[in-house]
């Protein structure tokens, strides 16, 4: 298979930061990248200076993981924001951001990206008043997410609506978690994504 089944915990420990794939347990002292925060492995502690090429790699693998997508389409992103005005880098973070169950995680709904991934898979979200499964659908301003009425007694979702103000909800989405439904009101700027992210050299990669 060639998406990763293994612990997500190695992940984390690979790229060396936390990617939050474990949602809240990320937030706790169980969280395995602050127990052993070097690569797995015999040789994780050793210390070698990197090479160019493997900054730029490292950076891809870093996004691309944190948000759950393969390498073919993690390319087609790159590929999109490459054709779009503007600055190629920040023009992929926010495609990738505006993908529904990116923005389900960040609303609250779901612990983790890969669970909200699940949740929309599972149908239990409308978008607009129409059910949705499709988890890369894109956003755009104005659009409405809610829990659809018989889901929202679904306890994966109560439970993280009651966490979520760990992580908080970003600035350009507004969420009312007594009716389980959210707006985007604008679409992310640069500055709002606070994830220590170099996106100039995931460019740089694809650009050989």
């Amino acid at each position: 298979m060639a998406r990763y089944t293994e612990a997500k915990c190695r992940i984390c420990r690979r790229e060396g930061t936390k990617l939050f794939l474990k949602g809240d347990r990320c937030y706790t002292d169980k969280c395995a990248f602050d127990r052993r925060p070097y690569a797995p492995g015999d040789h994780g502690k050793m210390r070698k200076k990197p090479s160019n090429y493997a900054l730029q790699l490292r950076e891809k693998q870093k996004v691309r993981r944190m948000y759950g997508l393969l390498e073919g389409q993690f390319r087609r992103y790159f590929q999109e924001a490459d054709r779009r005005k503007g600055v190629t880098g920040t023009n992929l973070l926010v495609l990738l951001e505006s993908r529904i169950d990116n923005i389900v995680y960040r609303m609250g709904f779901a612990h983790s990206r890969a669970q909200a991934r699940q949740l929309v898979r599972h149908g239990l979200f409308r978008l607009n008043g129409h059910k949705v499964n499709v988890p890369s659908v894109r956003l755009r301003p104005g659009d409405v997410i809610e829990v659809r009425e018989r889901s929202k007694k679904n306890l994966v979702i109560a439970e993280s609506l009651e966490t979520v103000a760990r992580r908080g909800v970003p600035a350009w989405l507004d969420v009312d978690p007594t009716a389980m439904r959210g707006t985007v009101k604008a679409l992310p700027t640069r500055e709002d994504l606070t994830f220590p992210m170099t996106e100039q050299l995931i460019v740089e990669l694809y650009s050989k």
